[in-house]
């Protein structure tokens, strides 16, 4: 969507969340956020702010039911730094919206219908078009 200070901001490969994003580190070498020099460490820690401010801005806009916006730099998979943006809305079903998404069923990660396509082309706009105001 866009290249930011410390990393690049992405739409998500799976949107059963619709507006899932990722900002992913511009060092790809770099595991953790531990390992960045401060001065980085802050850059992609205020990437990542902006990126969850644009998703929220975005999702807010495009479905009343838009209720917060979950951060998270999680690794234990991915052995790169990225971080993970999620907004959350209050149709998710009751047995998950108070958890973290990673509670999901992991056929939603696998299902066609939640992959990444054209019909998605909507929110990446919107949340690219928040970005823009955002990089100042």
């Amino acid at each position: 969507m866009r290249r930011l200070d410390a990393g690049i901001a992405v739409i998500g490969d799976v949107q059963f969340l619709p507006g899932y994003s990722v900002l992913l580190t511009d060092d790809p070498a770099v595991e953790s956020l531990s390992e960045l020099p401060r001065g980085r460490r802050m850059a992609f820690l205020s990437d990542m702010e902006r990126l969850g401010a644009a998703v929220e801005q975005a999702c807010r806009k495009l479905d009343p039911a838009f209720r917060r916006v979950n951060l998270e730099i999680l690794g234990n998979t991915t052995a790169f730094l990225h971080a993970h943006i999620w907004p959350r809305y209050d149709w998710e079903p009751s047995d998950f919206v108070t958890g973290p998404v990673w509670m999901y069923p992991s056929d939603l990660w696998s299902d066609a219908r939640y992959a990444l396509g054209k019909r998605h082309e909507a929110v990446r706009r919107a949340i690219a078009g928040e970005l823009i105001p955002l990089a100042d």
